[in-house]
């Protein structure tokens, strides 16, 4: 399944484009802000599909009854460009464990690798797991991610969280993990990739816009 957040016209769309202006860009904090409202807004949506089992709680007046979340998810994103879109995540999903995940683009020549270096992470088994990366764009790098986090145990259902997509990323997603339950979330989806798989129109670097240009 996918879900495309921007085609319903709400308070989203407005993060969704400051983060692609170019002006706006020019303000990283902002930019950093706006990954993690949307991804707060993400959250949201993604709970409206969890189970829930009743609660009583206690108030100063009686007993209130309540229907919580039955169970917690795991919260993992790649480093670094997914830091503050993870927060706005753990922001509503404030129980939740966290992994880490850092990979990297090995070039040789015009072509290129995904390489793991690094994946923290509690068991897997059996867990929702919500993986965030800004850009979905070959999809490698959460390809490469989800079998890193898959070594510590085999989640009952995958959420796939971008602010933007292309088809292209999409499509491995989806027969990569095929015999999976996966469900991919995004802001938007993007016709076009460029030789280097950018995607346009995009919005360029999330890593660089949010802390700043890396050296190559």
């Amino acid at each position: 399944m996918v879900r495309e957040l921007g085609k319903t016209n709400t308070v989203f769309n407005q993060f969704l484009s400051e983060i692609r202006d170019v002006d706006i860009q020019k303000d990283s904090m902002r930019f950093r802000r706006n990954l993690e409202r949307m991804g707060e807004i993400f959250a949201y949506e993604i709970s409206k599909g969890f189970s829930y089992v009743k609660k009583d709680v206690t108030t100063p007046l009686g007993i209130a009854h309540m229907e919580v979340p039955g169970q917690q998810p795991v919260l993992a994103t790649i480093l670094r460009a997914g830091i503050p879109f993870h927060q706005g995540l753990l922001n509503f999903f404030d129980h939740a464990d966290n992994a880490f995940v850092s990979a990297y683009r090995k070039y040789d020549g015009e072509k290129f690798v995904i390489k793991l270096e690094y994946v923290s992470s509690p068991s897997m088994e059996s867990r929702i797991l919500i993986i965030s990366d800004p850009m979905l764009a070959t999809g490698g790098s959460l390809v490469a991610a989800i079998k890193g986090l898959m070594e510590k145990g085999m989640p009952k259902e995958i959420h796939i969280v971008s602010v933007l997509a292309s088809h292209e990323g999409i499509e491995v997603l989806k027969k990569t993990f095929s015999k999976h339950k996966i469900t991919i979330w995004t802001g938007a989806i993007d016709d076009e990739l460029t030789a280097k798989a950018y995607i346009v129109p995009g919005l360029g670097d999330a890593g660089d816009l949010a802390y700043g240009k890396k050296e190559d």
